[in-house]
């Protein structure tokens, strides 16, 4: 780590509010004199130079805290974080642990695309040619249409999977430095969008029905642009609005008309959980959006959302014919697996497996003392009631490899203490042991 003066980085920070103060630090940080690992100055020094207060200062460091400019070490002080820092779903590479915390779905239960390539054959797609395949479209609309808060006006659109439609319907409404509503605690990939996009993320918590109500009043109340809600099997919580839920945001967002709502419906055939919108009947910029890669396998990288036209209409200026589009080969072959009724039939199956095996954990964990609500999902998000990080080393100690809460938090302390633990795949001996493990890593990082 390179040594810098902490007393000429403090003069060179201007501003007398949180967010100059903010802008500063991401203005010496984007000039390269601030480099990852640098050290800001503490909160006290910071507040005697620039003359205010050191909740100020405070407020301005968790700003870029949230935008991931830097990160809090406690003694250690408030550093420059590294590019590509933030955490990332999946595999972890490279271990010898059996890895609990990759949040993948199994890969015996993803349909086998060999029988349905017969089906994508035809006449090459050229440069300027539709980006949405039609046969891709009537599907897509069928299929979406029932949940849409105005189907007769509501315009499809394909993207390259979820996280890409997230990234182009923020891209194409927000500017950098506008805040973003995000459920606290976070699915990993918006987490990491929404930083990299430049935005500011603003937490709005989640309780056992949902984002919650007052959390979303606040959001709204600290000027959000858009806000983007889980409403089924929602990640890493497992958590699904409930129907009272809904309308209750519903009729806060009626009064924000302009603010873009993004329903991210990713578990939509995986569960048997009804679907409940936060969107309003009138509401002026929407998206609905449903991707293929939790039931069809991650590399079907496909998704689909139903928007507003207005909000299709801009995410059609970033979706190019022969260069952004997605793939009409995908396409097709996305439409002849959902089409297919024994393909997804075993979708079906899928939904229940993992329902099953989460429901059976929960009930290991309990017998071993650690209480556990299963909710939808591919995942459980144990409450180990401990610093979960240290829960979860004492589980690699034991030959696992878990993911412990505090990566996916905004804001929340209490996720701090939670495991995202993905078992659909162990066997009944192994998930024994696991709990077994789990139990005793909890006592072992308690004493």
């Amino acid at each position: 780590m390179r040594s810098v003066n902490e007393a000429q980085v403090g003069d060179a920070i201007t501003g007398a509010s949180a967010a100059e103060i903010a802008d500063s630090v991401r203005d010496l940080i984007d000039g390269r004199i601030l480099a990852p690992g640098d050290a800001l100055p503490s909160v006290r020094a910071l507040a005697q130079r620039r003359g205010v207060n050191r909740n100020t200062v405070v407020a301005a460091y968790r700003l870029l805290g949230q935008a991931g400019m830097v990160t809090t070490l406690g003694r250690g002080g408030t550093r420059v974080a590294a590019p590509g820092a933030m955490p990332a779903e999946g595999f972890a590479q490279d271990s010898v642990l059996r890895d609990v915390g990759d949040g993948n779905p199994d890969p015996s239960l993803i349909p086998d695309p060999s029988r349905a390539f017969a089906a994508i054959a035809g006449r090459p797609v050229l440069y300027g040619e539709p980006v949405l395949d039609p046969e891709l479209e009537r599907w897509a609309r069928a299929w979406l249409a029932p949940d849409a808060p105005d189907p007769e006006t509501m315009r499809i659109t394909v993207t390259g999977g979820a996280v890409d439609a997230m990234e182009r319907l923020l891209a194409q409404a927000l500017v950098r430095d506008d805040a973003v509503a995000l459920e606290d605690p976070c699915f990993l990939s918006c987490i990491r969008t929404v930083r990299l996009g430049g935005y500011r993320p603003v937490p709005v918590p989640v309780d056992a029905e949902g984002m919650t109500v007052d959390g979303l009043r606040a959001a709204l109340a600290e000027g959000v642009r858009a806000v983007i809600c889980t409403p089924r099997a929602q990640n890493p919580t497992g958590v699904s609005l409930t129907a009272r839920r809904a309308a209750e945001l519903r009729a806060i967002l009626a009064d924000h008309p302009h603010v873009l709502v993004v329903m991210d419906d990713h578990s939509a055939l995986l569960t048997e959980r009804p679907y409940h919108s936060i969107v309003p009947p009138t509401h002026r910029r929407w998206a609905l959006v449903r991707s293929v890669s939790k039931f069809l396998g991650p590399d079907m990288c496909l998704a689909v959302a139903a928007s507003d036209p207005d909000t299709a209409d801009r995410l059609a200026m970033r979706l190019s014919p022969g260069s952004t589009w997605v793939s009409h080969l995908l396409q097709r072959l996305t439409v002849a697996l959902v089409t297919d009724p024994d393909v997804m039939a075993g979708v079906h199956r899928a939904g229940q497996h993992y329902l099953a095996r989460n429901r059976a954990f929960a009930d290991r964990l309990a017998a071993h003392g650690i209480p556990c609500a299963p909710g939808d999902g591919l995942s459980l998000w144990v409450d180990v009631g401990a610093p979960a990080r240290a829960v979860a080393e004492q589980l690699m100690r034991r030959g696992w490899l878990a993911r412990p809460g505090d990566e996916f938090i905004l804001a929340d302390p209490g996720a701090a203490q939670r495991l995202r633990l993905t078992v659909h795949t162990l066997t009944d001996d192994e998930a024994e042991r696991l709990a077994a493990d789990t139990a005793a890593a909890v006592r072992a990082a308690t004493r």
